[in-house]
């Protein structure tokens, strides 16, 4: 199963999200063409309201705490309550940072 699907089969059944993006932004580093090793995750659930920003990633990273140990080496999380969502975004996703890490020169070249 590709990495992508098991996070959105995840967190779908984790958090049964309004709305879920899940990107595979490794072509965008350092990686091996094909690699499913950066993500991002857009998520905006009624789960999350009430808690503070570090307990939504935590829950996120607790439930994909497989693939986090394993297989994944960078996830740009960006977690919402419906209300959040609207008033901030209005349903655009937002960008994730860039990734400083590795080198594009033939000698320094990250293997994920």
């Amino acid at each position: 199963m590709l990495i992508q699907t098991a996070i959105e089969q995840k967190l779908l059944s984790k958090f049964d999200p309004e709305f879920l993006e899940v990107v595979n932004e490794s072509h965008l580093h350092n990686v091996p063409q094909g690699s499913e090793s950066h993500f991002k995750v857009v998520i905006v659930t009624p789960a999350f309201n009430g808690l503070r920003l570090i307990q939504r990633h935590r829950a996120v990273n607790a439930e994909l705490a497989e693939e986090l140990a394993e297989k994944i080496h960078a996830l740009a999380l960006h977690t919402y309550t419906p209300s959040e969502w609207h008033e901030y975004y209005a349903d655009k996703t937002p960008i994730s940072p860039r990734c400083y890490g590795g080198s594009q020169t033939a000698n320094n070249k990250a293997s994920f």
